[in-house]
């Protein structure tokens, strides 16, 4: 398969699976044989449609004589491949394009006549892009269903809101967090020079570096030799708001992939414990691997566990409780573009997860022990309302403030939330919640 055959493919099983796009993107790279320039392309394809797919619908829609929801996904999604490379790819050429989008209708098609179509509406594309008039609602413009859009919008405002939905379709920065308890930030940063990494310090979060021109991440030798891992800013942030010491006995609730039961050990330098627990058994390898590549397995002990169902051994027995909980996702969305095509519906049950989550795993903590609830979403139904609703039934937990690097609002209170167009990270929130004494 080509780059363009990976990318079509991956589109039409999100479109009719209901696949999630990276996880299809690996597994499909996996087998395709491509070098890694062709699977960056693809990724690049594939992610790019999902970004713009409401702007590109709309163009094409302007172009076409038969509506795209009539067309068969493999065409429909054969003219998003072709009008993307047309409106956002310099270095691809439009002929090529347009070429490669009919071979993919001739091929896919079972109407013969699909191939001729396409070629019709790109070719006119080509024509006349530099005229086309941008849509006027930022929901469109941006390729946010307009259920999320107004979400935002009540949230934020119509200006921040449309600024949010344009960092949502930009790329993400590598963030590679130091395991200080093997090398410094300088070392690390030098090692991965050295295999022609570019690397800047993180502008206000310690320990940090962002990375491009990376190639694969496991093949790097600093990786190898567990001197960092990959992990989002606003993660490693709400760790430091935990503020996790040495010696400490530490609970990660859902832990899986393990990123902040990592910062967490490193925090503790190694010493203390961290029981990491995940409902998914096949994820505690993942885990356990990642502990055991970072050279911190004595300190962090993997298992499978339900965070809503009560295990008496582990009452009143934390000093610290980490409890990033289930969520709709909508704070990651530069990550998992096809997030925001996902049904709005199940979400409504989310904040009941949640709930039964907190009102569990807090009675792990001992008395003056802490409480940290995070999620990777923006909504405020799971987030500060979830907060303000646990703390009305748990008169015996107090929202607590923490000092952090950089400026976020909700510091002082205890409660913060990240935005991916104010601080270029995930969309995260996290709230520190101390038990009385």
């Amino acid at each position: 398969m080509t780059a363009r055959d990976v990318a079509l493919k991956a589109l039409t099983a999100c479109q009719q699976q209901g696949a999630w796009s990276d996880g299809f993107l690996k597994k499909t790279l996996k087998t395709a044989g491509l070098d890694s320039r062709d699977a960056a392309l693809a990724t690049r394809l594939c992610f790019g449609v999902l970004q713009n797919r409401l702007l590109l619908d709309d163009y094409l829609g302007r172009l076409s004589t038969v509506k795209l929801d009539k067309m068969e996904p493999a065409v429909c999604n054969a003219l998003r491949l072709g009008a993307y490379q047309v409106l956002f790819l310099d270095r691809i050429p439009h002929h090529a394009a347009v070429s490669e989008a009919v071979e993919q209708a001739r091929k896919h098609a079972r109407n013969p006549r699909s191939a001729g179509l396409v070629n019709g509406v790109l070719r006119a594309l080509v024509r006349q892009k530099d005229r086309l008039e941008p849509p006027e609602n930022p929901a469109i413009l941006y390729s946010h269903p307009q259920w999320l859009a107004d979400l935002f919008t009540r949230r934020l405002g119509g200006e921040e809101a449309a600024a949010l939905m344009k960092a949502n379709n930009g790329e993400p920065p590598t963030c590679a967090q130091v395991n200080t308890t093997r090398a410094t930030a300088h070392q690390v940063a030098q090692s991965l020079q050295a295999e022609g990494v570019e690397v800047t310090p993180h502008p206000w979060l310690p320990h940090c570096l962002l990375l491009s021109r990376t190639g694969s991440v496991e093949e790097l030798t600093a990786f190898r030799e567990g001197l960092f891992y990959i992990q989002d800013a606003a993660a490693r942030l709400a760790v430091l708001a935990a503020d996790p010491k040495p010696g400490m006995k530490v609970l990660d609730a859902c832990a899986a992939p393990g990123g902040k039961s990592f910062a967490a050990a490193i925090a503790m330098e190694g010493r203390g414990t961290i029981t990491a627990c995940d409902i998914h058994p096949h994820k505690i390898a993942l885990i356990q691997a990642g502990a055991r590549r970072l050279g911190l397995e004595g300190c962090i002990s993997a298992q499978v566990g339900n965070a809503k169902e009560c295990q008496e051994d582990y009452l009143d027995n934390f000093d610290l409780v980490l409890a990033d909980v289930p969520c709709s996702g909508l704070g990651i969305i530069r990550k998992k573009p096809d997030i925001r095509y996902k049904d709005p519906k199940p979400l409504a049950g989310l904040p009941k997860v949640q709930q039964a989550i907190l009102d569990n795993v807090c009675r792990y903590v001992r008395p003056g022990g802490v409480l940290l609830y995070a999620t990777c979403t923006l909504a405020e139904g799971e987030n500060e309302e979830a907060v303000r609703g646990f703390l009305d039934r748990h008169k015996d937990f107090t929202s607590e403030g923490f000092p952090l690097p950089g400026a976020f609002a909700g510091a002082d209170e205890g409660m913060v939330t990240c935005w991916p167009h104010r601080h270029d990270t995930d969309g995260f929130f996290f709230a520190k919640l101390r038990r009385n004494p």
